[in-house]
């Protein structure tokens, strides 16, 4: 490590609301070894459940209020920030997501700051707009890498220009210790899934293939773990097709590991997915995953061996898929031990955490040796 001191490192944040991507970066700024980073933090709005987790151990916490990008305001917090970088000597900034992206990487160059890395821990959603993507890949560009979480979400970078030097893969990681391994079920009836409420997550599929299940297994129960825009649109689906007693909406929970452990199958119904952390959770639950074939979803589960896949959309392949392990629950136990073997081999945090603490300090000792030809010419 340059200087053998601790090196300051800024992680910008929307806010500490519960998401993958939230979950996974407070885990990132919390387990660092402070021996060799100094963690900073820094964030939009300072709300959310995360917040105490997140700024556990920092040096300090700032926050850029915004309002919108385009807002006046913009770009006094633009400037604020980049002075903030200046005065606590950030050596490296890790923005999160796509705001934080096209705010804080342009600001940290604008900065000086040494290594600059963006994020990319999602594919193309209808929740983003060709404009932001755009405002995203500017960003990319002040950028020294841009992290993926998957080889899909490589290939996406690559196919809006990111070049290929530029991208570097370190896939999530689970604390498969907070997981107790479920024991083998004789019946396989209660559901879980674990996801945000929105229109990419499928849990209309989901419900729809639910009718087609309670049909077969009259005493089958699904929970739904997660909050957000399509709460009520879904109970009103939930209502129409007579599903009422049978699906329970749990909102946002901290308790995760004991809900899979309560649970007999998970099921993701995603229509897009970079690498989702409800599925590595479940495998670290060692529960049989029922998973839409999306995204990065094969790069975790190699259907038939430690979980099964179908095709999006489908609900009726999604029934049929989670009546099968309901019929052979031997076969659902194997799937969930083998799952469990593949988030213990390849998705823990130590392997996540060892990946970016490798790329911080080789990117700030790569810096450090293109300065030093400089230092030498201008000694001569």
């Amino acid at each position: 490590m340059p200087n053998g001191r601790p090196q300051p490192i800024v992680f910008l944040l929307t806010s500490f609301d519960i998401g993958g991507t939230e979950r996974q970066m407070v885990e990132l700024m919390r387990r660092l070894d402070r021996s060799l980073f100094t963690v900073h933090v820094a964030c939009f709005h300072r709300r959310g459940p995360l917040e105490s987790r997140a700024v556990e151990g920092a040096a300090s916490v700032a926050t850029f209020p915004l309002r919108a990008f385009h807002h006046p305001s913009t770009a006094g917090q633009f400037v604020a920030f980049a002075r903030w970088c200046r005065r606590i000597g950030a050596r490296i900034v890790h923005t999160c997501e796509l705001y934080s992206n096209i705010f804080g990487l342009p600001a940290a160059a604008f900065a000086g700051v040494d290594v600059r890395i963006g994020n990319r821990r999602e594919l193309r959603t209808p929740d983003k707009s060709a404009a932001q993507l755009a405002c995203q890949g500017f960003a990319y560009k002040t950028a020294h890498i841009v992290v993926a979480n998957s080889t899909a979400a490589a290939e996406q970078l690559r196919s809006e220009g990111v070049p290929a030097h530029k991208i570097r893969m370190i896939p999530n990681g689970v604390d498969v210790r907070a997981f107790e391994p479920v024991s083998p079920r004789a019946r396989i009836r209660r559901i879980v899934t674990v996801a945000n409420l929105r229109p990419e997550k499928g849990h209309d599929t989901l419900l729809a293939a639910l009718t087609r299940i309670a049909e077969r297994q009259p005493d089958a129960e699904l929970a739904i773990v997660g909050d957000g825009p399509l709460r009520g649109a879904l109970a009103d689906d939930v209502a129409t097709r007579g599903l009422g007693s049978r699906v329970s909406f749990l909102g946002q929970r901290s308790d995760i590991p004991a809900l899979l452990g309560a649970s007999d199958v998970f099921v993701l119904a995603s229509r897009s997915e970079a690498s989702p952390n409800g599925v590595i959770e479940a495998m670290a639950a060692g529960l049989p995953v029922v998973s839409t074939r999306v995204g990065g979803v094969p790069e975790l589960i190699d259907s038939g061996v430690n979980g099964l896949l179908v095709d999006p959309d489908d609900p009726v392949a999604l029934g049929n898929a989670v009546l099968e392990l309901m019929d052979r629950p031997d076969f659902a136990s194997r799937l969930g031990r083998a799952a469990r073997d593949t988030a213990e081999a390849r998705f823990s945090f130590d392997r996540m955490i060892a990946g970016f603490e490798h790329l911080y300090s080789s990117e700030l000792e790569k810096r450090a040796m293109s300065r030093e030809p400089r230092r030498e010419l201008a000694a001569s």
